[in-house]
């Protein structure tokens, strides 16, 4: 093959009749391997329509025809292929004095077609109208230097190991440029040529061009990034593809909520925490659940609300209490509403319920509403609801309650008395509130998470603000179908109320185990991965569709590094914070200590 040698075969000199003496330098070169005996398939065969090299089957195609106009970005999904293939773009420039000349006599003779069909008396040909004026306008911006004209040949070259994997590619990408009007076509006979056109050599053997303008020649470019710069929203950090911002909005997509996936210490919650410090600079209020206090500060420093929810603190949450209907509501629906709530309660805190169980409790709830004078006529605004020892006293007077109300003692009389049978005394009266779960035993936090969410969805549904409510390590509310369900409820829902919901988690199996989490992930405009662990992104591949490069991204990406989804666009992303930010969000332990070792000794001077 003329310009690359597959396969070389030495053989020794022919020897005259007269046996002349070998020397030393002959035979070491008969031995030297060179590259091209290295890189050489083992064996190599060339048919009309694909070329065997080894253990590969190759097949060349050639770009033969364009529409009359090209989209940016249109061979970008050839690009992004998950296949091997090679792509070769070869362009060359026409002078354009020649080109000139050749369009002068073009557009002569259309134009004498026009008017031998005008003369005829016949109607006029659109396509000949619509050509005329393409020769014009591209002949104007000939002459004024705006384009140039080249001929541009386009290779692509697939790879398989059988004919019928080779032709489902061919399928597969003839489909997608035909969708585009641009069609494609085996090099038949000329595989070879074609073969050593897509080769790193640089020479275009196929000779098959088109000739193209400027204009759409540079939507050929492949590798186009995508910026998430818009017009409002706030930062989320910067395009790692070309630098540009990644500003964005959640509230101007089809619904408000994100997910966020990281590994332990890759930045998460550095990053949700700059998103909270930015969005409450624009009339948004945030609300935060918060499994291990990492909030505090940040709540102190913009003059937020902070409440502690455990056993021994001062902060309780009443699970019986009613919102006010809203005008498009009626009380029964709301107390009907909380009812069901209840017994998903209820049966996370006794630890599942039987079908005759689950019956009791929504029957001795509504006795309990009832016990308290409340009905659906009652004003739920003025009324005093009933408290965990209340619904006791009724379910204990019900025939078949003796397991449920020994299991319930504990919340009433036992260790965890303190926590749930109290009257509501906390309220979300500020721009920014934190309720934090980290000194809830951890059998009790999936039950103080639910609770904590149920009182924020009465207070999202009272008033219509816009609202971002947060949920870090949304893993432990996932662990149960119930807490699981009603989370997948609110992100639902919350467009209606104008909610954002933005979960977080580091443990993604538990997360994709329960059954609402992939629907939770498709209910999330908003997806961000940060740096992943290599036993979790195989998952995660599947789950987002990534690409093997995207993947690796993923992998080997630094702290506050990864991929936002935004829509139907993603890029990678690197968040940054401005000094002062970051001495306000940082979870660094070192850096921590040191801030608090810092506003101590500035405290005692």
């Amino acid at each position: 093959m003329k310009g690359f040698d597959f396969l070389k075969y030495k053989h020794a000199p022919e020897q005259p009749s007269q046996m002349a003496p070998i020397l030393p330098e002959q035979i070491y070169k008969q031995g030297v391997l060179e590259l091209q005996d290295v890189i050489a398939p083992s064996a190599l065969k060339i048919t009309p329509r694909e070329i065997n090299l080894g253990d590969k089957i190759a097949r060349t195609f050639f770009v033969m025809s364009y529409p009359r106009v090209l989209t940016d970005s249109w061979f970008g999904p050839i690009i992004n292929l998950d296949r091997v293939l090679d792509v070769s773009i070869f362009i060359h420039p026409i002078d354009s004095a020649e080109i000139l000349k050749k369009f002068q006599k073009k557009v002569a003779e259309v134009q004498s077609q026009i008017m031998a069909r005008e003369e005829k008396g016949m109607v006029r040909d659109p396509i000949l109208d619509t050509a005329y004026k393409d020769l014009e306008d591209l002949r104007d911006q000939l002459q004024q230097a705006q384009e140039r004209i080249f001929d541009v040949g386009v290779y692509i070259t697939i790879y398989g190991t059988t004919v019928e994997d080779l032709d489902k590619a061919e399928s597969e990408i003839k489909s997608m440029l035909e969708s585009r009007l641009v069609y494609v076509k085996p090099a038949l006979f000329q595989q070879e040529q074609g073969f050593k056109s897509v080769l790193p050599l640089g020479h275009d053997e196929l000779g098959v061009n088109s000739k193209l303008n400027s204009s759409p020649l540079s939507s050929i470019f492949p590798f186009v990034s995508f910026d998430l710069t818009s017009d409002k929203g706030i930062l989320y950090g910067v395009n790692r593809h070309n630098a540009s911002l990644v500003l964005f909005d959640r509230f101007s997509l089809e619904n408000y909520n994100s997910v966020i996936f990281a590994k332990s210490g890759s930045g998460k919650s550095y990053a949700t925490k700059l998103e909270i410090l930015r969005t409450l600079m624009f009339d948004t209020e945030v609300i935060v659940i918060d499994p291990e206090r990492e909030y505090e500060f940040l709540s102190q420093t913009v003059g937020g609300r902070y409440f502690n929810i455990s056993l021994n603190s001062e902060n309780h949450i009443n699970p019986f209490d009613l919102a006010a209907p809203r005008e498009d509501e009626s009380p029964a629906d709301v107390l009907r509403s909380n009812i069901v709530a209840l017994v998903g309660m209820f049966r996370i805190m006794l630890g599942g319920l039987t079908p005759e169980e689950d019956a009791i409790m929504d029957k001795a709830i509504t006795e309990t509403y009832a016990l308290k004078d409340i009905t659906v006529d009652s004003n739920f605004a003025e009324i005093e609801p009933p408290l965990l020892s209340d619904f006791e006293l009724v379910l204990a007077g019900m025939q078949g309650s003796e397991s449920l109300v020994q299991r319930l003692s504990k919340y009433t009389k036992g260790t965890w008395a303190g926590f749930i049978n109290q009257p509501t005394n906390v309220d979300l009266n500020k721009k920014f509130v934190v309720f934090s779960v980290r000194d809830m035993e951890d059998d009790l936090k999936p039950v103080a998470m639910y609770l904590i969410t149920h009182y924020i969805w009465n207070a999202v549904r009272k008033n219509l603000k816009k609202r971002l409510l947060v949920i870090d390590e949304a893993w432990w509310m996932m662990k149960s179908d119930d807490t699981a369900s009603f989370l997948y409820g609110m992100a639902k829902r919350g467009r209606k109320y104008f909610l954002g919901l933005a979960t977080i988690t580091q443990d993604v199996d538990d997360f994709l185990k329960s059954p609402y989490g992939l629907p939770m992930i498709t209910n999330s405009s908003i997806q961000i991965l940060l740096k992943q662990s290599p036993t979790t992104i195989d998952t995660l591949q599947k789950t987002f569709n990534l690409s093997d490069e995207e993947k690796y991204l993923l992998l080997e990406s630094d702290v506050g590094e990864g991929i936002f989804f935004a829509g139907l666009k993603h890029v990678a992303i690197k968040v940054i914070a401005s000094y002062t930010e970051d001495q306000i969000i940082t979870s660094d332990p070192s850096q921590v200590l040191a801030l608090k070792r810092a506003r101590t000794e500035g405290s005692a001077q």
